[in-house]
C-alpha cells in the first residue's frame, strides 16, 4: 500500500504532461509536437472576385507571393507533426511566440486574442461519426490578418470547410467580394453549424433510449446513458467557450474585422446560443433517463418480490399443513394422536385441503387487485 502511494505523485505527473505537453515553469512561446501527430499538408486557396485558385504546395515559402497580392488568401494547415515546417510558418506569417504556442501545444480552451496586426481565434470542431452515435473532435485554430487567413488543424481527415470551399471555388454568394474577415466569420459559421448534426444524431438516441428504458431496461442501457452524459459535457466544454470567444469579438471589436463582419457574427453567435439550449436540453433528458431507468430497475424488482411474496405466502399454509401431518404420532396411544392417519381417505382429503387453500388465496389475492402486474412482468 505504501509503495502505491509512493507511485501516485509520478503517475499524477504523468497524466499532466499527457494532457498538457509541458511541465510548469516552462519557457513561454516553447511548442510540443507530439509524437502520433500526422505530418502537415498545407492547402492553398487565393481568390478575388475574378479568379481563383485552389493548391497543395510542398513548402510554406511558396505562399509568400501570394500574401503580397490584391487578393484574399486562405493558407489551409492540416496536421501538427513537424515543428519545422510549423516554426518556418510563424516566420513567414510574423507569429507572436504565443500565437505558436496556442496553436501547437493542444487542447487549448477557445478563446480570441487580439494582437493588433493579427487576431487569433482558437475553435472546437466536430464532426459527426458515420453510422454511429459520436463525433470527432479537433482544435481549429484561425489567424486573420489583413489580406489572408491563416487555419490550422490538428488532423487532416475531418474537417466542415468543404462547403465554404465550394462556395468559394463557385464564386457563390458575396464570399469572394469580400475580405480575409468574411471568411473567417464563413468558417467560424462552418464549425458552430457542425455541432447541429451531431445533436440531432443524440437526439436520435435519446428517444431510443427512451423506450428502451421503459420497455427493457439492462445493464448496457445504463452503460449508453453514462456515455451520452460524458459525450453531451465534451460539447458543453466545447461549445461554452466558443460563444464567449465569439461575443468577445463583437463586443470589443477589432481593426481587422468591419462592421457589417460584425453584424453576421450575431448571427453567429444566436447559433451557438442554440447550440447551448439544445446540449443543455439533451444532458438534462440524459439525466432523466437515469432516474427513469432506476426507477424502472426498482419497480420491476418491486414486481418480481410481490410474485415471490405471494408465492411464499400460498406455499406457508400449505407447509403448516403438511408439517403437522408430517408428525408421527401414534394413534395406538391416544385417539386424539392424529386419528386422520388411519381415515381410508385421508390423504385424498390432504390434498383438497391444500388446494383449497391454496385457490383461496389466489381469489384473495385477485379480488385486490394484486396479481393485475404481476401478469404483465410476465408478460413482458
Amino acid at each position: 500500500m505504501a509503495r502505491k502511494i509512493r507511485r501516485l505523485p509520478k503517475i499524477l505527473t504523468k497524466l499532466y504532461e499527457d494532457e498538457f505537453h509541458h511541465q510548469p515553469g516552462t519557457i513561454p512561446g516553447t511548442i510540443f509536437i507530439d509524437a502520433d501527430a500526422p505530418p502537415p499538408i498545407i492547402f492553398l486557396i487565393d481568390y478575388n472576385q475574378t479568379n481563383f485558385i485552389r493548391e497543395q504546395i510542398e513548402t510554406p515559402e511558396e505562399c509568400v507571393s501570394y500574401l503580397e497580392a490584391e487578393s484574399v488568401s486562405w493558407v489551409d494547415v492540416q496536421g501538427l507533426g513537424s515543428q519545422d515546417i510549423l516554426q518556418r510558418l510563424g516566420n513567414i506569417f510574423k507569429l507572436h511566440p504565443l500565437v505558436l504556442e496556442d496553436v501547437v501545444n493542444v487542447p487549448e480552451r477557445p478563446k480570441t486574442e487580439d494582437y493588433e496586426d493579427q487576431l487569433l481565434f482558437i475553435a472546437r470542431m466536430v464532426v459527426p461519426k458515420e453510422r454511429t452515435c459520436g463525433f470527432y473532435s479537433e482544435q481549429v485554430s484561425l489567424i486573420l490578418g489583413k489580406n489572408y487567413l491563416l487555419t490550422v488543424q490538428e488532423e487532416p481527415e475531418h474537417d466542415c470547410f468543404e462547403a465554404v470551399r465550394s462556395r468559394i471555388e463557385k464564386n457563390k454568394g458575396t464570399i469572394r467580394k469580400q475580405g480575409a474577415d468574411y471568411l473567417a466569420y464563413a468558417l467560424l459559421d462552418a464549425i458552430i453549424d457542425g455541432f447541429f448534426p451531431v445533436l440531432e444524431l443524440y437526439g436520435e438516441r435519446i428517444e431510443e433510449l427512451e423506450e428502451e428504458v421503459v420497455v427493457r431496461p439492462t445493464p448496457q442501457t445504463l452503460q449508453n446513458i453514462y456515455q451520452i452524459r460524458r459525450e453531451l459535457l465534451q460539447l458543453r466544454r466545447a461549445i461554452w467557450p466558443q460563444r464567449d470567444a465569439i461575443n468577445s469579438l463583437i463586443r470589443d471589436g477589432s481593426e481587422l474585422i468591419s462592421e457589417e463582419v460584425r453584424i453576421y457574427l450575431r448571427d453567429c453567435y444566436d447559433h451557438t446560443v442554440q447550440v447551448m439550449d439544445m446540449v443543455e436540453t439533451y444532458r438534462e433528458l440524459a439525466s432523466g433517463l437515469m432516474d427513469v431507468y432506476l426507477s424502472a430497475v426498482s419497480n420491476k424488482m418491486n414486481e418480481i418480490m410481490k410474485v415471490l411474496t405471494i408465492v411464499s405466502t400460498i406455499f406457508i399454509p400449505l407447509t403448516f399443513v403438511a408439517g403437522i401431518y408430517g408428525m408421527n404420532f401414534k394413534t395406538e396411544k391416544s385417539p386424539y394422536n392424529m386419528p386422520e392417519l388411519d381415515w381410508y381417505f385421508g390423504y385424498p382429503l390432504c390434498w383438497a385441503l391444500m388446494i383449497a387453500i391454496a385457490v383461496s388465496l389466489l381469489f384473495f389475492f385477485w379480488r385486490r387487485g394484486w396479481l393485475q402486474n404481476s401478469v404483465v412482468i410476465k408478460r413482458n
